[in-house]
């Protein structure tokens, strides 16, 4: 008979005292060969393997102590993304291109993408940021299907099924029955960055991790992912909140 685990799992929430400040993290063991140290507004958070030692994940992250420190830091002072005050004539960036954005009382709500134009068709008792989110999701819905379809077969795989993300977070996952979730608000972003995101997500049909091969497999789609992965670090800082 196999003998049962009987210590507790580790608790998602711990805290380690880092140059005398107390910083709490949040652990996730998965199956994973490396441990890795993330950060964002959520603050410090470590994946590990299934079998490290917490003594070993602990040490790694004092040997980064710094760096987890400054960026915390970092965090802490980055001002939060404004609100849309959208108006008639509001202008907005969609997949890299500069729309303006007109509102139009009607009986129903409907919209229209009109060269540099988004018409925005809106009744008395919606709210003109609700039909814009509307129209910009069903735009990136579109774009998103189309390049996925466009990479899938450059990796031999079949086109994955697509859910809208509305994550804080994150740009994208991938699960491991092989579909794909794209956060809608990559729709703020530049095509480049759009494509990014989506090799990404595709390439862990591939790899389902973030190894060296992972990366390879990456680059096949989008050579230039280094730098599409700093613009979507730097601009979605920038990404309107509304409603």
């Amino acid at each position: 008979m196999p003998r049962l685990r009987t210590e507790a799992p580790d608790p998602p929430s711990r805290s380690i005292s880092l140059a005398g400040q107390q910083v709490d993290y949040h652990l996730r063991r998965s199956r994973r060969r490396t441990i890795g140290l993330t950060i964002d507004q959520r603050g410090l958070r470590v994946g590990a393997p299934l079998q490290a030692r917490l003594g070993d994940i602990e040490s790694l992250i004092l040997q980064h102590g710094q760096w987890v420190l400054d960026k915390l830091a970092a965090w802490r002072e980055r001002p939060a993304a404004e609100k849309l005050a959208l108006t008639d004539g509001t202008m907005i960036s969609a997949l890299g291109t500069a729309l303006t954005v007109t509102i139009t009382p009607s009986s129903r709500q409907r919209w229209l993408f009109s060269g540099d134009k988004l018409h925005l068709f809106v009744p008395p008792a919606v709210a003109a940021s609700a039909v814009l989110e509307k129209a910009l999701r069903e735009k990136a819905r579109a774009v998103f299907l189309e390049r996925l379809a466009h990479y899938a077969p450059a990796l031999g795989v079949a086109n994955p099924p697509l859910r809208l993300s509305s994550a804080k977070t994150r740009w994208g996952s991938c699960s491991h029955h092989g579909g794909i979730s794209l956060n809608w608000r990559l729709v703020f972003m530049p095509l480049a960055v759009v494509d990014y995101v989506v090799a990404h997500e595709l390439a862990h049909l591939k790899e389902m991790n973030h190894s060296p091969r992972f990366w390879s497999v990456v680059e096949q789609l989008c050579p230039e992912w280094r730098l599409r992965r700093l613009e979507l670090r730097q601009l979605g800082r920038q990404i309107p909140q509304f409603q």
